[in-house]
């Protein structure tokens, strides 16, 4: 198909869907006319008024298809994706329930459902601990300050009692041990916080540390 466009008494002859010998082609910046040796770049100033229109109607046709495909698959990206979901909120919490019951799952879980390790362990021992010694500390100033009778009376009391040295040694150890071990536990933490130790290897060795120091700290206080 070919027809002919004049423009600044100028003709040129415009051939489509394919090129050939002396033919002018739409481009994004201009045109191109080619010739068997050589291929000059036609600006659009010298492009004749219907290969301009030529151009721009396939700039948007282009753009119009791109558009097009872009949204096709955005569309079958989404439906790819689409999880299968009950109709209603109730079915899953049944379906919830029900799968539970089958794996023979505590219905509200609790601490005993974990595997118990070092790390665990210790981690609620030093919560425990700390609760004690806040709690012991605020009990034993409330009755210093409620009971009659002075600090040495009470002492004396205590000696004045018979309960053999074994017992008297054990209430020792319980009141060092939670002392010794929180201050242990409490300096592990500080190199936490200044990033060393959190290697697993690192952290079951400096746990093992800190369980036997506060062992033998607590024995030492103990004996005294």
């Amino acid at each position: 198909m070919s027809r002919k466009c004049s423009q600044k008494k100028t003709d040129l002859t415009l051939t489509f869907p394919y090129l050939e010998n002396n033919t002018v082609r739409p481009s994004q910046h201009g045109a191109y006319k080619e010739t068997r040796r050589h291929l000059v770049v036609i600006s659009d100033e010298e492009l004749p008024v219907c290969s301009r229109l030529t151009k721009n109607m396939a700039l948007l046709l282009r753009s119009i298809a791109r558009s097009g495909v872009c949204a096709s698959r955005s569309q079958f990206f989404l439906c790819r994706h689409v999880a299968p979901m009950g109709t209603t909120a109730k079915d899953e919490m049944t379906k919830f329930w029900d799968k539970n019951n089958r794996l023979n799952r505590p219905m509200s879980p609790h601490i005993t459902i974990y595997r118990w390790s070092i790390p665990m362990a210790m981690s609620v021992t030093h919560r425990g601990t700390g609760v004690a010694l806040s709690g012991g500390i605020s009990l034993f100033a409330m009755a210093a300050l409620v009971l009659p009778g002075s600090y040495p009376y009470y002492l004396d009391l205590i000696h004045s009692l018979t309960y053999g040295p074994h017992f008297l040694a054990f209430s020792k150890f319980a009141l060092a041990f939670p002392v010794a071990y929180h201050t242990y536990n409490g300096i592990r933490h500080l190199m936490w916080d200044v990033g060393k130790g959190f290697k697993i290897p690192e952290v079951y060795r400096s746990g093992y540390a800190v369980l036997t120091l506060s062992v033998l700290t607590s024995i030492g206080l103990a004996c005294l």
